[in-house]
């Protein structure tokens, strides 16, 4: 950030700070989300402008831990928004909210600076979404389809796969796409963030990537502006270097929860359930930007934090008003063995019809979904009374239906370190050949056994 306080200007003294929050009396107000500066013992440290109190006075969000500040310093204007470097050499690398290492790198030989906070892509320049984005995952392209510059959600509770299917995704986008991917971790645990870099690194898609950090440990005015400051990196390489980028966001719910600490430090009134009343202005900002435009596409990835499992949640809701795909994960799935844990049922694509998907697609898909459908009615009465009870029709779909649901189960590249057990990939045609066959009776004769964590049919189990 050395281009953003090389001119500096005068403009007040700190007269209060409260946690990340300071209070700075000026003769002349900034603008609000101006970026300000002050030094301490050959420190740096940045501001940035939320709130004019009265002609004389702003509140700033501090961008750094803020133990060395005190009343009474000086603060300078940087004259500009805060602003990150950009440069054709940034993939690869792990930076932070700044665009300095983390990685023990060089600093980035910064060919130009883009603003964090920009206005969308007009309208006339943009591009709908495109046809579907294979992903090699069997139930995600059956059943909850990605769509190229579409922007898809992952709901879940803590522990059920977000993580590791986001990997697999960036995974995907550089092996079968040759895309590159921006990892944006908000509010991540440092040993996640830590780990992650290296199961990216060892699943070998490091170079088409580039990961933002904005660490737990972090001001939550870092972990506010870190996803904007990686969606700037995400446009500069879908602009310049016309590159289709993977947009992912890890997790898009801590970003909420760092703009409610934020908004209740500025002394805002709390709304819905505590939340910022200023929820869905700040989560259009980010979406609004997410776009596709004639130099190259953006689909974005995000994860998305569930809240004592309560999809009700206003912040959840808010998030799934702006998703073209949700992909809800199930605990009892999870508790099932069935990995990914997708819970078909309740998963769904807003573009998913026969206009979209083509009518063999979409005709599979729901058919895949209706022997599931009835196999969840018959659930209680297999427990009771046992499938012998059932009529032969209705055995026969729980049959194919159990085996359809351990066909849907994947074993992933990107954990393949651990499990020992190597990924595959399937293509879509595949997947629809084989799931016409279950609904066909082709496979009636095959244990259910022989269904679980394996690619295609055709193919013999890792």
């Amino acid at each position: 950030m050395a281009a953003v306080v090389s001119q500096r200007v005068p403009v007040g003294v700190i007269t209060e700070i409260s946690g990340p929050v300071a209070v700075v009396a000026c003769d002349t107000l900034p603008p609000l989300r101006q970026a300000l500066c002050a030094s301490v013992a050959g420190e740096t440290y940045l501001f940035e402008v939320h709130q004019h109190l009265d002609t004389h006075h702003i509140r700033a969000i501090i961008l750094h831990k803020n133990a060395a500040l005190h009343r009474g310093i000086t603060v300078y204007d940087t004259g500009a928004l805060l602003h990150i470097p950009v440069s054709p050499d940034c993939l690869g690398r792990l930076l932070d909210f700044f665009g300095e290492p983390l990685d023990g790198g060089q600093s980035l030989d910064a060919a130009a600076f883009r603003e964090v906070h920009c206005s969308p892509v007009p309208i006339h320049e943009s591009v709908g979404v495109g046809r579907v984005l294979e992903t090699g995952i069997k139930v995600i392209d059956l059943l909850c389809p990605f769509m190229k510059g579409g922007k898809t959600g992952l709901f879940g509770g803590a522990g059920v796969g977000k993580t590791v299917l986001i990997m697999e995704f960036m995974h995907s986008v550089a092996t079968l796409h040759q895309g590159v991917s921006v990892f944006s971790g908000v509010g991540e645990r440092i040993r996640e963030g830590h780990e992650l870099w290296h199961a990216i690194r060892e699943a070998g898609v490091l170079p088409q990537t580039l990961m933002v950090f904005g660490q737990m440990d972090e001001s939550p005015g870092v972990r506010f502006r870190v996803g904007l400051s990686a969606l700037t990196y995400a446009e500069y390489l879908r602009d310049t270097l016309e590159k289709d980028v993977l947009f992912v966001m890890d997790n898009i719910f801590r970003f909420v929860q760092a703009g409610s600490e934020v908004s209740s430090l500025l002394g805002r009134m709390p709304a819905t359930v505590g939340y910022q009343p200023t929820l869905a202005t700040d989560i259009a900002e980010m979406q609004d930007r997410i776009l596709s435009t004639g130099h190259g596409t953006m689909t974005s990835v995000q994860a998305v934090y569930v809240p004592a499992d309560d999809m009700t949640d206003p912040a959840v809701s808010t998030i799934l008003s702006h998703l073209d795909s949700t992909v809800i994960l199930s605990r009892a799935q999870a508790g099932k063995g069935i990995y990914p844990a997708v819970d078909v049922l309740q998963s769904s694509n807003k573009l998913m019809d026969r206009h979209t998907l083509g009518a063999r697609h979409y005709g599979i898909a729901e058919g895949v979904r209706e022997h599931l459908a009835r196999y969840h009615e018959l659930e209680d009465i297999i427990t009771m009374l046992g499938v012998e009870e059932l009529s032969a029709a209705d055995r026969t779909i729980v049959m194919r239906a159990r085996k359809l649901q351990r066909y849907l189960t994947q074993p992933f590249w990107t954990t393949a370190a651990h499990t020992g057990v190597p990924g595959v990939s399937v293509p879509l045609e595949q997947t629809l050949q084989d799931c016409e066959g279950f609904l066909q009776g082709r496979y009636d004769a095959i244990d259910e056994a022989h269904c679980y964590m394996r690619g295609s049919m055709e193919q013999p189990r890792p």
